[in-house]
C-alpha cells in the first residue's frame, strides 16, 4: 500500500530569519510538494506566536497558488470562531474563483491563540459554541443557497469549495460525521484521542451532498534525512526547540542546556509533552514512507497529512522530497 502524502505547513519563522523570509520559504515548499506529487499543501491560522507566519492564511494560500501550478491548497485550518462566515466564504470564494479546482478549507473550533488573542479579534471564548451553526452557514454561503435571508457570498455563491473538519478531540468527530464531511485529526501534536475519534467518526457518519462514504485524513511528523542518524538528531533538535517554546515564560525563564531538556522528557513530568510527538517517522525516506504506510493501514487513512519539522527550511524541503521518493 501507498497512501496519499499531502504537506502541512506553518511557515515557521527561525530566529534569524524575517517573516518575509519565512513566506519565501513556504513557497519553497509548496514547490517541492508539487513536483513530489503531494495531494495538498495546507496552511495553519495561529496568533500571537512570533515563530509562526501562517497568521493570515488565506492571504498565504492565495501568494502560494499564485507561484505554483497544479498542487491543491487550503487551510488546515481556519480557527472559524475568530471570523464570521461570510468573511471566510468570501475570502475562500475569492481563491476559488481564482484559482478553481484547487482551494480546500479546513475549519477548526480552538482559537488558535490565548485569551488576548480573543479580546483582540474583538471575539469571545463563547463563540466557539456555536462553531456547528457556523460551519453549516459557512457551507450554504458557498452552495447555491444562502441560510441568511437576503445575504449571499460573492464571491463565494457556487464554488462548493470542499469542507473538512479538523479535530483534536470527540466532538470534531461527531460533527464531521453529523455533517457527512472528511474529518483531519490533529495526531501530529494531540494524538491520545485518535483510535476513538476514528471509531466515532466512522460509526456516526451520515452520507452528504459533498461526501458519500467517511474520508479520514490522519496528521503526523516526518523527519526524513539521508541517513537515520541525521533524521534523529533532526527531530531530537526539533523536539527540543518545541519543548523550549512551550516553557517560555518571558525573559525569566533560564536557558535551558540540550542534557537538560531531554532529562525533563525522560522524567514522568515530560512524558506528556514528548507523548505530544509520538506519531513521528524518523529516517530514511524509504523509512519513513514505509512507517507512514503503516500509520495508514493501522488508521484506515485514507490521506496522511505530513508535517515536517526540521528546522531549516532546506531540510524541511528534503524531507519532503526524501518522503516522496521514498
Amino acid at each position: 500500500m501507498t497512501v496519499p502524502l499531502s504537506v502541512l505547513d506553518l511557515a515557521p519563522i527561525a530566529p534569524d530569519e524575517t517573516p518575509r523570509e519565512a513566506l519565501a520559504h513556504s513557497v519553497d515548499l509548496a514547490r517541492a510538494a508539487e513536483r513530489s506529487g503531494y495531494t495538498r499543501v495546507w496552511y495553519a491560522e495561529h496568533h500571537n506566536m512570533a515563530r509562526i507566519a501562517s497568521s493570515a492564511t488565506s492571504v498565504l494560500i492565495a501568494h502560494v497558488a499564485a507561484h505554483t501550478s497544479s498542487i491543491r491548497l487550503g487551510a488546515g485550518g481556519v480557527m472559524l470562531p475568530n471570523h464570521s462566515p461570510l468573511t471566510i466564504a468570501e475570502q475562500f470564494g475569492t481563491l476559488a474563483s481564482l484559482h478553481p479546482g484547487r482551494i480546500d478549507l479546513g475549519l477548526g473550533r480552538a482559537p488558535g491563540g490565548d485569551r488576548a488573542v480573543f479580546v483582540a479579534l474583538r471575539r469571545e471564548p463563547s463563540s466557539s459554541d456555536a462553531f456547528p451553526q457556523d460551519v453549516l452557514e459557512l457551507q450554504a454561503y458557498l452552495g447555491e443557497e444562502t441560510r441568511v435571508h437576503g445575504v449571499e457570498a460573492v464571491p463565494g455563491k457556487g464554488t462548493e469549495v470542499p469542507l473538512y473538519i479538523l479535530g483534536s478531540s470527540l466532538f470534531g468527530a461527531q460533527l464531521a460525521a453529523q455533517l457527512g464531511l472528511p474529518y483531519a485529526f490533529a495526531s501530529h501534536f494531540a494524538p491520545a484521542a485518535l483510535e476513538q475519534a476514528i471509531a466515532v467518526y466512522r460509526e456516526g457518519f451520515q452520507p452528504s451532498a459533498q461526501l458519500s462514504s467517511p474520508y479520514l485524513i490522519v496528521a503526523a511528523n516526518a523527519f526524513a534525512a539521508a541517513s537515520t542518524a541525521e533524521a534523529q538528531e533532526q527531530f531530537a533538535a526539533a523536539r527540543r526547540s518545541r519543548v523550549r517554546m512551550m516553557m517560555k515564560r518571558g525573559p525569566s525563564t533560564p536557558e535551558y542546556s540540550d542534557g537538560e531538556i531531554d532529562a525533563f522528557l525522560a522524567s514522568p513530568q515530560g512524558a506528556q509533552l514528548a507523548d505530544m510527538m509520538r506519531v513521528t517517522g524518523v529516517g530514511t525516506g524509504a523509512e519513513v514512507r514505509a512507517w507512514l504506510d503503516d500509520l495508514a493501514v493501522q488508521t484506515g487513512a485514507d490521506e496522511i497529512i505530513t508535517a515536517h519539522g526540521a528546522l531549516t527550511p532546506a531540510a524541511r524541503v528534503a524531507s519532503v522530497e526524501l518522503t516522496a521518493a521514498g
